[in-house]
């Protein structure tokens, strides 16, 4: 089920939770579908909101005649603004394709029929009978509680889900059409011979296994859409175990969903054998090698620098001197965040200055030379909000940013990490903090930047109190409570009988990540990016006749437009490659 904290309007992935014979706290919705990509029960939920409470009656009234005629049985409820719940429980679970045929070709029956629910996966959910209405009131059964709890104790049989299905042929088989006929837009990464680093797939085969949509036009069967992505799963270096750990945990119900239509005991054998399949196609193939993706290897060079010169050049040639200077600004970044608020504005400066320091650790020195949209793939945040930012952190007096020279070109911003004279004796005698800084790592997008700070402070001082954590961050008590809750709901931290908090190692921050969706929207947003910045390449070409680097931002140029990240990518790979 997924919780809802704002009275009922959103029901969000992150305050999503097990199923509990409690009732919960807030307002909460039943997830339609499970990990396998199947489901157990039909549900039609029928919206006051198309055409009216009238509307809604007649189409209720027309399917519990269909209903009665196939042999039914079902439940029903009522919403305060006049919408209708019916649920039909069914014997055997059936796949996610199955269900939504059927929902689709009665939603072409009856206006009122919202489809949407049953036409998502991963968030398809419904408000149940005793659930409170975000405009009060309550989910209220149209029968008594006996007679619902009969129909739950026996579901519907496979005869009757067959009747069903047969009343309804035309009409599923003029959906399925109506699939085909859907324009469909190509990408690049349509194709299943995929080599992306790090073990990633295509960004459309992520998605097919995620939701378990594909192009009709393109694969004839949910068999032909199971092959591409197992051999796009090959061609990204995965082994079979990945697979079946995605599958498992939920993260691929797509690809689940489409193993429904075997037994239990024989959907293993069947990934098995067309895991094989995939593995002999892809050796075949000379574009794909299987574990051994042409990696892009991240360069870990010194940025290049400008006004400075050999000043820069001396001091970033001793590694060594570098990592401690920019531990010692890691000091002054403890003792100064408590000028920055818990405000929206003062989370994200935290955090941008947590990429700073993240990309200086990467190069091994305290010039950073990042574009915008490079730092902004490593916050989550958007390009034009981290301009901001970083436009006021330099401003600040006794910041702990410096810039050293504007952008030239396609170069980004030099900035220098400053260690700001209040607070350098304090910085220098404070003991180095080990372990990494990290930027917004990308399950944080899903669950937000208080959790982030939170999780970062028991990463480095296991064992904490609520009220330590509320002392190291600077967050709100009640801001660090929701935190805590959320992570403790997904097993990323635990507390002992002594009520201290700790983080639990064997949560992976990177499968969570995936489970959430968040690596496509972060594969996403580098792609916009990258073609902004082929874009911005081809303005210069065709419009600077001298060198880009020695070009001024007051030149006669969409410098704001196309700013963008360094060519090597290396923020962009850290958004991938830390797992936390």
């Amino acid at each position: 089920m997924r919780l809802s904290r704002d009275g009922g309007k959103t029901y969000p992935q992150k305050h999503e939770r097990t199923l509990t014979p409690a009732l919960p706290a807030f307002p909460a919705a039943v997830r339609i579908f499970g990990k396998d990509g199947t489901c157990t029960a039909i549900f039609l939920d029928f919206d006051s909101s198309v055409a009216g409470i009238d509307r809604v009656e007649a189409d209720v009234r027309a399917v519990q005649t269909w209903l009665h005629s196939c042999g039914a049985r079902w439940i029903e409820d009522y919403s305060p603004n006049g919408g209708r719940h019916v649920y039909i429980p069914l014997e055997k679970r059936v796949t996610f394709s199955e269900a939504r045929d059927l929902v689709e070709a009665l939603g072409n029956r009856h206006r009122s029929l919202d489809k949407s629910p049953h036409q998502n996966l991963l968030h398809g959910c419904m408000r149940t009978p005793g659930s409170p209405h975000k405009r009060g009131g309550h989910q209220e059964l149209a029968m008594s509680l006996s007679m619902a709890y009969d129909v739950a104790r026996r579901p519907n049989s496979t005869s009757v889900w067959a009747a069903m299905n047969a009343d309804l042929a035309l009409e599923i088989s003029a959906v399925r059409v109506l699939r085909l006929e859907q324009t469909f837009t190509p990408t690049n990464d349509e194709t299943p011979k995929v080599q992306h680093p790090t073990g990633r797939m295509s960004r459309l085969m992520n998605q097919m296994a995620q939701t378990g949509l594909y192009d009709a036009n393109r694969y004839a069967s949910d068999s032909d859409a199971r092959q591409a992505i197992l051999v796009a799963a090959a061609a990204a270096g995965m082994e079979l175990t990945d697979v079946e750990r995605r599958m498992v945990q939920g993260t691929w119900p797509g690809l689940a969903s489409f193993y429904a239509r075997y037994a239990s005991r024989h959907r293993r054998q069947s990934l098995h054998r067309d895991w094989l399949e995939a593995v002999s196609y892809v050796k075949k193939n000379p574009g794909s090698k299987v574990g051994n993706n042409n990696a892009h290897k991240s360069p870990t060079s010194q940025p290049a620098t400008h006004a400075l010169g050999n000043q820069a050049n001396s001091i970033s040639t001793n590694s060594n001197a570098e990592h401690q200077h920019i531990r010692t600004w890691r000091n002054a970044l403890r003792l100064k965040e408590h000028t920055y608020t818990d405000s929206r504005t003062g989370l994200a400066r935290r955090m941008v200055l947590r990429s700073l320091g993240e990309a200086a650790h990467m190069t091994a020195s305290r010039f950073v030379e990042f574009g915008v949209r490079s730092i902004a793939i490593a916050t989550g945040l958007d390009h034009t909000t981290v301009g901001a930012h970083l436009r006021a952190l330099r401003e600040e007096n006794d910041g702990l940013v410096t810039l050293v020279e504007e952008g030239r070109g396609t170069k980004g911003d030099l900035y220098m990490l400053t260690v700001p004279e209040d607070v350098k004796a304090a910085a220098e005698d404070l003991s180095w903090q080990k372990g990494k800084i990290h930027a917004m790592r990308p399950v944080f997008r899903e669950l937000g930047l208080p959790a982030a700070f939170v999780y970062e402070a028991l990463e480095h001082s296991p064992g904490l109190s609520t009220t330590d954590i509320i002392t190291l961050t600077r967050l709100s008590r009640t801001t660090v409570s929701e935190a805590l809750e959320v992570m403790a709901a997904w097993n990323m931290i635990a507390r002992d009988n002594k009520r201290a908090w700790s983080v639990v190692a064997g949560t992976s921050l990177k499968d969570l990540a995936e489970y959430f969706g968040v690596m496509e929207a972060v594969a996403a947003q580098m792609h916009r990016y990258r073609i902004e910045r082929i874009l911005w390449k081809e303005w210069l070409s065709k419009n600077v006749n001298t060198v880009a680097e020695l070009l001024s931002p007051g030149e006669d140029y969409p410098w704001e437009d196309f700013e963008g990240p360094p060519d090597d990518w290396a923020m962009a790979d850290m958004a991938f490659t830390r797992a936390g």
